[in-house]
């Protein structure tokens, strides 16, 4: 099987600690005639709390290794924190994942490999994705209902003091990591290489 000239599939990943889901997305890009392509979500997955990264570095490799995902994919992981030795660790094994660090700055910075993204651009790429209807969400979906309760708990919070914004769940204890392996995706997603948005 030949590679695809443009990433079909996006698999976002959101690395989670002791308290956090590790979260996983697979979203098609699919063309559509307006020249803005649409993302449709074909998997969501959340990791039991404490699922070691070598087993989830396991499943997400044996996942790119099978149809539809090989030669037609890229794996785009949140490498905050936590995330950045476990890149190293996904790059040993050959699966040459995008690294997004999110930030609270203003601006995107890094090269293709290794990118710092602010995460209101992240949650902004989100929302211009929905209000186009431009995401879709298969029902059908185990973990759609959950996505779509994070989605509706997400919430800016800017600080009356320092006029800084901040995104997130709006109460502590809700989580948002299926959010977050999907928004890493879709922003990657928007920014392939020939469709001008570098």
């Amino acid at each position: 099987m030949a590679p695809c000239p443009l990433y079909e599939f996006l698999v976002g990943l959101d690395l989670g600690q002791s308290q956090d889901y590790t979260a996983l997305c697979v979203a098609e890009r699919v063309e559509a005639p307006t020249g803005k392509p649409h993302y449709h979500l074909r998997h969501l997955e959340r990791f039991r709390l404490g699922t070691s990264y070598p087993a989830v570095m396991d499943r997400v490799g044996e996942m790119l290794a099978g149809p539809p995902l090989w030669g037609c994919s890229q794996l785009v992981v949140d490498g905050t924190g936590v995330g950045a030795p476990v890149v190293d660790m996904f790059r040993q094994k050959g699966l040459v994942p995008i690294a997004i660090t999110i930030t609270g700055g203003d601006t995107v910075t890094g090269d293709r490999g290794n990118y710092r993204v602010p995460k209101r651009y992240l949650v902004s790429t989100m929302q211009v994705l929905l209000q186009a209807e431009r995401l879709k969400v298969a029902e059908e979906l185990p973990d759609a209902t959950v996505l779509v309760q994070e989605l509706l708990n997400f919430r800016v919070k800017i600080d009356p003091l320092t006029a800084h914004d901040s995104y997130g769940a709006w109460r502590e204890g809700q989580h948002d990591d299926l959010v977050l392996a999907t928004a890493v995706a879709c922003w990657y997603g928007e920014r392939q290489p020939g469709h001008g948005v570098w």
